[in-house]
């Protein structure tokens, strides 16, 4: 994993230095790569596309909204986007955390198990491998949708009540170690880095078809997922559950019988049937087990209660594995959860989003050098920024006693571990914690005082 660590760090640095390699590194997001150029004996030194793709992006992020404007549709919401961005803050730290333990299964039965040996410098291995990702991806995300513990994970996904890019790397952190078990039959006889650099290439080519400025591309979607299709597949709308399950191709869809066509004067509703009101990302990520636990102890029997976590969301007793229209709810049109804040209070909630943002990156570049209860920590204290921030983003009447701890935190360490050179950090972490200290102070003056009156 160092190594591989390393050439993405390298890699990015070369792919930056011509213009020529830019414009491959967004072609990488279309599939369009040249096989040769991305074909590995030896696991190391498969470079890791998704950190080399962060500046593609945030660059298509910023050219989307410019494209909104232009179109005059709703821009990103500042509140939405951090959040999204924060899963996938979140599921990196996960990957740091695992250190490539999600691939240990499949490398163990490549390596002792495997049927054929395939060339790994093969353009026949290199397109069947990716036919058979994005197959096997088909019935992970449809498992994802129809079973219900996967689906207690994958809702994170789903939690945004808006369709943007940010979108596409609103993911949960528990998803990947349970969705990799699909894949493994293909170790029998895929060499484990054409697995994957294509698992790499698979989630580039899914984060563009999130966004609502592309309308239709006509030919191409009869094959291809498409921003069209993968629109509707978000769709809380009762004609648009489960259906549209492709990552790459769309014929899977349609050869199994969950293709569904976008119909033209139907207003999709995002997010989740039940959307759960917050901008919290962790406890996004994790609310929903409690969905789970609470039907378990609902269901009478022991083979109800088993069938609650194993079949679809919307089962109930007697009825179909993904449950019965009728008794879904039929979504309409509903209110964004959309918290007004002070126009301040959003430029500092971006400003200190983007010092987490550097922090991270700072991790990720020095991870493999520090020891496991350093990461951990530093982890630790960047979930607990994500909730802080968006505790602030949903007005929460704790939000302020929170802050002020996140940044005297901060402070405590710079001073605990001699960092006093981070003197921009310094100051602005202090400012914020009187800030936020004082704005305590006078809340509780506030309500003392309304008691006694």
């Amino acid at each position: 994993m160092a190594a591989n660590q390393m050439s993405s760090n390298s890699s990015l640095e070369i792919q930056f230095s011509h213009p020529g390699n830019i414009l491959k590194g967004f072609a990488n997001f279309f599939y369009l790569a040249n096989p040769e150029e991305f074909m590995y004996k030896d696991v190391e030194r498969v470079p890791n596309l998704v950190y080399q793709s962060w500046p593609y992006f945030l660059t298509l992020i910023a050219l989307e909204n410019i494209v909104l404007w232009i179109q005059r549709k709703p821009l990103v919401r500042l509140n939405d986007g951090i959040t999204s961005l924060s899963h996938a803050i979140i599921l990196e730290s996960g990957r740091i955390l695992s250190r490539g333990v999600e691939h240990w299964a499949y490398l163990y039965i490549y390596n002792n198990y495997r049927l054929l040996d395939l060339p790994w410098n093969s353009l026949y291995t290199w397109y069947a491998t990716a036919i058979l990702i994005d197959f096997c991806y088909y019935w992970v995300h449809r498992a994802a949708h129809e079973v219900h513990f996967l689906w207690a994970q994958h809702q994170v996904h789903h939690s945004s009540e808006d369709y943007n890019l940010t979108i596409g790397l609103r993911q949960s952190i528990f998803y990947g170690w349970s969705a990799f078990v699909f894949y493994l039959p293909m170790a029998l006889f895929i060499p484990p880095t054409q697995y994957i650099i294509h698992q790499y290439f698979s989630y580039l080519y899914q984060f563009w078809i999130h966004t609502e400025t592309i309308d239709n591309l006509g030919p191409l979607e009869w094959i291809f997922n498409t921003p069209k299709h993968h629109r509707f597949h978000h769709g809380s709308n009762l004609s648009c559950l489960d259906k549209n399950y492709g990552g790459v191709l769309i014929v899977w869809d349609r050869m199994f019988g969950t293709f569904a066509e976008s119909k033209p004067n139907l207003e999709i509703i995002y997010g989740l049937v039940y959307n759960m009101p917050s901008f919290n990302p962790v406890y996004l990520q994790v609310f929903y087990d409690m969905n789970i636990i609470n039907k378990w102890k609902a269901m009478p029997t022991r083979q109800d209660k088993l069938w609650s976590v194993v079949k679809g969301p919307s089962w109930l007793p007697g009825k179909p594995w993904t449950g019965a229209d009728e008794d879904k709810v039929d979504v309409q049109k509903r209110e964004k959860y959309d918290v007004q804040i002070p126009l301040w209070l959003n430029l500092y909630l971006l400003f200190h989003f983007v010092l987490v943002v550097i922090g991270f990156q700072q991790l990720v570049l020095t991870h493999l050098e520090m020891s496991p209860i350093t990461v951990l920590l530093f982890i630790s204290y960047i979930l607990f920024s994500l909730t802080s921030i968006g505790l602030v983003f949903d007005n929460n009447r704790y939000s302020c006693v929170v802050e002020s701890i996140r940044c005297l935190l901060f402070l405590l360490y710079v001073e605990q571990y001699g960092l006093q050179y981070l003197h921009l950090f310094i100051i602005v972490y202090m400012a914020s914690f009187l800030f936020w200290f004082v704005y305590c102070l006078r809340i509780l003056n506030v309500k003392i005082k309304s008691k006694i009156i």
